[in-house]
């Protein structure tokens, strides 16, 4: 298995650690690290992220300066992992923000490309983990799993990351300790291998 360099994205909102999707980035932090892995990560919940109000701000406005080195390791790395709940059927506003201020002309897709066809970060692959209140399987049944949709077809895939793999961790609230414990288990697995 090659070792890769791995950019973890912890795009909870909340800073209180006892949310799980912290402790599925350390999870997977750790294992991939472990494994002879490089990895960077950030955690969105400590960061002022600015909202995009115009095409303009998009196009000719600098990424903030508290985002610029989550835009480099971004650009470092072979592989992404961005891993997020499930808010409203999609992912929090503060992650649309961060996705929107990092992955710009000149950066993620070419300057000139108004058809989104020139993905700049090709030969990147990305795993989203996705924890939400519903069982998982009706949120692939009813709602066709319209949030990863977002990710993959509209930012992630116009940049050029493929493949884009998902993991997705239903009825959060309701887990006992020994389930969790099975899907941190997995996290790491997930890691070793910076799947």
């Amino acid at each position: 298995m090659p070792l890769k360099k791995i950019m973890i994205i912890d795009g909870h909102p909340d800073p209180h650690e006892e949310r799980f999707c912290h402790a599925l980035v350390n999870s997977y932090a750790l294992a991939a690290a472990g494994a002879g892995h490089t990895v960077r990560r950030v955690s969105l919940a400590g960061v002022d992220i600015p909202f995009l109000r115009s095409e303009v701000d998009w196009d000719q406005k600098p990424v903030p300066a508290d985002l610029t080195e989550a835009q480099e390791g971004i650009g470092w790395a072979d592989h992404l992992v961005l891993v997020y709940p499930l808010w409203l059927g999609s992912m929090p506003a503060l992650l649309q923000a961060f996705l929107e201020q990092v992955l710009r002309p000149g950066f993620a897709i070419a300057p000139d490309d108004r058809n989104f066809e020139k993905g700049m970060l090709r030969s990147k692959s990305a795993r989203i983990v996705v924890t939400m209140a519903m069982p998982a399987m009706l949120f692939r049944i009813f709602m066709l799993a319209r949030n990863l949709t977002m990710p993959r077809q509209n930012v992630m895939y116009v940049a050029g990351i493929d493949p884009i793999f998902a993991t997705l961790i239903g009825d959060i609230g309701g887990i006992d300790d020994a389930r969790r414990r099975q899907w941190l288990a997995r996290i790491e697995r997930l890691g070793r291998r910076g799947a």
